[in-house]
C-alpha cells in the first residue's frame, strides 16, 4: 500500500512536470527568453489557488511553486483570484469555523414599542336619565373597583319617585306601562320588581353599575343637582387591555392575525404578557407610511387593583416563524455596500469568495435567494481575517489603475429633504435640553422623535449603502420619559450615534438641508461603554452645547465641516 501511494506522487509530479512543459512551451528551451521576461507571481499547479509573489512551496501538496511570466496566463482552477489558501495552523490561529447551508425555518423576534388602552368597545359614560339630586356617592374616587350591580349613588328626583308610588298602587297592563317608564328613567329590572318591597319613606333611588368595571373619571359630588343627558361616571372595564402599536410597511409581510406577543412594559420590569394579534387596521397613515395593530392582553386583579395599568408605554416581542427557506448564520455574511459575501469551505485549507443575494433576516439566521446550496459549508468565524487576505490577493493581481473620483451621490427628493429638515429640528431640540441639563424638557423634545424617525427612515430606504446604518436608527427610536439624566444621555448617546452616521454622509447629496454636525472628544467620561469620540446633530448656525456633559462641559464641541474635516 505504501509503495502504492509513492508511485501515485511520483505520477503526479511527472503529469505536473509535463503540464508544466506543455502550458509555458517548453521552458528549458526558452530559459533565456524566460529570464528576460518579468514574473507576476508564482503558483501551484497541483492546487493553482495557492499563489505567492515570492518562491516557495504549495501549502497544501508541498509541490514548489511555478513562476507565471508577464504575458502567461497561468494555472486554471476553481475560484481563480477569489480562492484564499491557508494552513492548517493558520487555520488553528485565525479560529476559523464552518457551518452547514441549511434548509431551515427562519425566525425573527420583531421589536415594536406602543400603549396599552382599555378596550374601547366596553368603555362607558353614565349620564343622568332624569333630573334630580345626588344625594349620596358610595364611589367618591377614581380606579374604584366596581361590581355588577354595585350602588354608585343615591339620586333624589320627584318625578322618579311618583312614578314609583304609581307602580306600587297599579294592576294589570298600567301597571306594565309604568314599569316600561321606570326603565326609561334608569332603573333596572331587578330593581324595578323590588319596587313593591321599598319603603313609602324612601326617598332615593339608586344609580347602579350596569357590568364590573373600574371607575375612570367622577362627573359629581353630594348634593349636586344634575340634568337630564349630564356627565355622572366614566366606566371601563379593563379586565382586558389592548397594546396597540405601529407597524410600517416593511414589518407587514411578518405580522398576522393570531401572532403571539410578548409585552412587557417599565412600570413592571419583572413581568411579561402573552397575548394575540386582534385586528390591523388597514387604513395606512400617509405620512409615517405605518399602520396600527392590537394586541389583547388579560389584566387580572391582584391585591384589590389591575396589574396593567392604564395609558402605559410598553414594549412588544414578535416571535416569527417563516416557511422552511435556504439559511446562513448571520455571521457568515460580510456586507460591502450593496454586495453580500461568505466564504465557502473547499476543503484543504481552501476558501472561496461567493458572492450572494440575500432575501429576509432572521434573528440569527439569513435567508439566501441564490449563489450557494444546501449542504455547502461557510465561514462563521474568522471570515473577516479571510477576506482581509482575498482582498491583498486581488490588489497584488490586478493591474494598477488611476484613482477614481466618487460619484456624487443622486439628489434628494422633495420628501426625503423635508423628512431630514423635521427629523434635524427633533434632533437639535434633545440636544439641546441635554446641553441644559434639563431633563423634562428632554422628555418632551423625545416625544415626536419616534413618528420623525420612521418617517426619515421610510424616506431613505432607496439610497444605497446606508441599509445597516437605517436599521440602527430605526432600532435606537423608542423614547419614554426618564427619570434621571444619565439615563437620557445614554439612550441619546445610542440614537445620535446612528443619526450622524446615516446623515453626515447626505450633507454633500444634491439638495440637501443645511445642517451641523458636532463632536466631542471624550464621550467615554460621560457615557461607560461609549467611544472617546461621539457625534450629534444642531440646526446651522447654532453654537455648538455638548449634549453628553451639559453645563459640566458646555463648550466642549467641535464642528465637522463637510467631508469629515475639522474647522
Amino acid at each position: 500500500m505504501k509503495n502504492f501511494i509513492t508511485l501515485l506522487l511520483v505520477l503526479a509530479a511527472l503529469a505536473g512536470g509535463w503540464f508544466l512543459r506543455g502550458n509555458y512551451g517548453h521552458s528549458n528551451a526558452l530559459a533565456g527568453d524566460s529570464a528576460e521576461r518579468k514574473i507576476l507571481y508564482y503558483q501551484s499547479a497541483m492546487h493553482p489557488w495557492i499563489k505567492s509573489d515570492k518562491p516557495g512551496r504549495c501549502t497544501i501538496c508541498g509541490m514548489e511553486l511555478t513562476p507565471v511570466y508577464e504575458g502567461d496566463k497561468g494555472f486554471d482552477g476553481t475560484g481563480g483570484d477569489n480562492i484564499v489558501a491557508l494552513t492548517q495552523t493558520q487555520v488553528q490561529v485565525l479560529h476559523v469555523q464552518t457551518a452547514d447551508v441549511k434548509v431551515q425555518p427562519l425566525i425573527r423576534t420583531l421589536r415594536v414599542a406602543g400603549m396599552i388602552d382599555d378596550d374601547s368597545t366596553r368603555h362607558r359614560v353614565l349620564s343622568a336619565y332624569i333630573d334630580g339630586r345626588i344625594d349620596k356617592l358610595h364611589v367618591n374616587f377614581m380606579g374604584a373597583e366596581v361590581s355588577e350591580g354595585q350602588p354608585l349613588a343615591d339620586l333624589y328626583s320627584p318625578t322618579l319617585l311618583q312614578s314609583e308610588r304609581e307602580y306600587r298602587q297599579l294592576t294589570g297592563d298600567l301597571k306594565k306601562n309604568t314599569a316600561l317608564r321606570l326603565r326609561q328613567m334608569g332603573l333596572t329590572q331587578a330593581q324595578i320588581e323590588a319596587l313593591d318591597k321599598k319603603p313609602d319613606d324612601a326617598l332615593t333611588s339608586q344609580i347602579l353599575s350596569p357590568v364590573s368595571v373600574t371607575v375612570v373619571a367622577q362627573s359629581v359630588y353630594e348634593g349636586q343637582y344634575v340634568k337630564e343627558g349630564d356627565r355622572l361616571f366614566e366606566i371601563a372595564d379593563f379586565s382586558t387591555m389592548w397594546f396597540q402599536f405601529l407597524a410600517y410597511e416593511q414589518d407587514m409581510p411578518w405580522i398576522q392575525l393570531g401572532q403571539s406577543v410578548s409585552v412587557t412594559t417599565p412600570s413592571l420590569p419583572n413581568k411579561s404578557f402573552e397575548g394575540k394579534v386582534t385586528f390591523i387596521d388597514p387604513n395606512f397613515d400617509e405620512v409615517t407610511r405605518s399602520t396600527k395593530v392590537r394586541v389583547e392582553l388579560a389584566n387580572p386583579v391582584i391585591d384589590g387593583h389591575r396589574v396593567l395599568l392604564h395609558r402605559l408605554y410598553a414594549d412588544g416581542a414578535l416571535k416569527i416563524e417563516a416557511q422552511n427557506v435556504l439559511t446562513v448564520p448571520r455571521s457568515a455574511v460580510i456586507e460591502a455596500g450593496p454586495e453580500a459575501v461568505v466564504y465557502v469551505d473547499k476543503g484543504g485549507g481552501a476558501y472561496a469568495r461567493t458572492l450572494i443575494k440575500l432575501g429576509r433576516r432572521g434573528d440569527e439566521l439569513q435567508e439566501v435567494i441564490s449563489g450557494i446550496q444546501a449542504n455547502d459549508k461557510v465561514v462563521t468565524n474568522g471570515n473577516l481575517l479571510i477576506d482581509g487576505q482575498a482582498e491583498l490577493n486581488r490588489s497584488f493581481m490586478a493591474p494598477v489603475e488611476a484613482p477614481k473620483m466618487a460619484a456624487p451621490l443622486a439628489k434628494l427628493s422633495e420628501p426625503q429633504v423635508k423628512a431630514i429638515g423635521d427629523f434635524v429640528k427633533v434632533a437639535d431640540a434633545m440636544a439641546a435640553a441635554l446641553a441644559a441639563d434639563d431633563l423634562p424638557a428632554f422628555n418632551k423634545a423625545s416625544e415626536p422623535a419616534m413618528m420623525e424617525t420612521g418617517t426619515l427612515v421610510e424616506n431613505l430606504r432607496s439610497a444605497e449603502g446606508i441599509s445597516e446604518g437605517l436599521d440602527a436608527l430605526d432600532s435606537s427610536r423608542h423614547f419614554h420619559g426618564f427619570e434621571d439624566i444619565t439615563s437620557a444621555r445614554q439612550a441619546f448617546h445610542k440614537f445620535s450615534v446612528a443619526a450622524t452616521s446615516v446623515l453626515e454622509p447626505l450633507r454633500a447629496a444634491e439638495g440637501a438641508p443645511t445642517f451641523d454636525v458636532w463632536e466631542c472628544f471624550m464621550v467615554d467620561q460621560a457615557i461607560p461603554g461609549a467611544q472617546k469620540k461621539g457625534h450629534w446633530i444642531q440646526v446651522h448656525g447654532r453654537t455648538g452645547e455638548n449634549p453628553f456633559f451639559g453645563k459640566e462641559m458646555l463648550n466642549c464641541a467641535k464642528e465637522i465641516q463637510r467631508g469629515g474635516e475639522k474647522p
